[in-house]
C-alpha cells in the first residue's frame, strides 16, 4: 500500500466511526462501539480482524497474557477504541507498540466518549509509514 492509500483508508475508518457515534451517541461500553464499527467496515468491503493477540517475542520466554488489539483493518491500520474522558500517554504508547510489533504503518485512537469524534481522534504513524511510496 502507499501513503495515499493508507491515509484514504484512515479517513474512511473515521467516517464509519462518526456514523456509529451519530447513531449510538456517547456513554456505551467500548465493546459495543467496536462491534458496530467492525460491522460498518466489513459491510463496506474491508477485511477486519478483531481482538487479535499481539505476540511478544522475548527470547525463549512465553508470556501467558498476550496483548490484544481491538481492530486491524486491511492488515495496515490498527484501530484502538476508547470510552474515556481523555486519552492518556499510555494509550498512545500502547498503540505505537502494537504497530511496531506487527509492522503496521498507521494506528488510530478513537474515543467514543465525546461529542465530536473528529476533534478527539488521534492518528499515529511510524517508520513503516515513512518507508511507503507516496502514491
Amino acid at each position: 500500500m502507499t501513503k495515499k492509500e493508507i491515509t484514504q483508508l484512515s479517513y474512511e475508518i473515521i467516517g464509519y466511526a462518526i456514523k456509529v457515534h451519530k447513531k449510538l451517541g456517547p456513554g456505551l461500553l467500548e465493546k459495543i462501539y467496536e462491534e458496530c464499527l467492525k460491522y460498518e467496515l466489513e459491510k463496506n468491503g474491508h477485511n477486519v480482524k478483531q481482538q487479535i493477540n499481539v505476540e511478544i517475542d522475548y527470547y525463549d520466554l512465553e508470556l501467558s497474557n498476550p496483548l490484544r488489539l481491538d481492530l486491524l483493518v486491511n492488515d495496515c491500520i490498527i484501530v484502538e477504541l476508547k470510552t474515556v474522558e481523555k486519552f492518556h500517554p499510555i494509550d498512545e504508547a500502547k498503540l505505537l507498540t502494537y504497530m511496531k510489533l506487527l509492522s503496521v504503518p498507521q494506528g488510530l485512537l478513537i474515543n467514543f466518549n465525546t461529542t465530536n469524534i473528529t476533534k478527539s481522534y488521534k492518528p499515529l504513524i511510524n517508520e513503516y509509514f515513512s518507508k511507503l511510496a507516496d502514491d
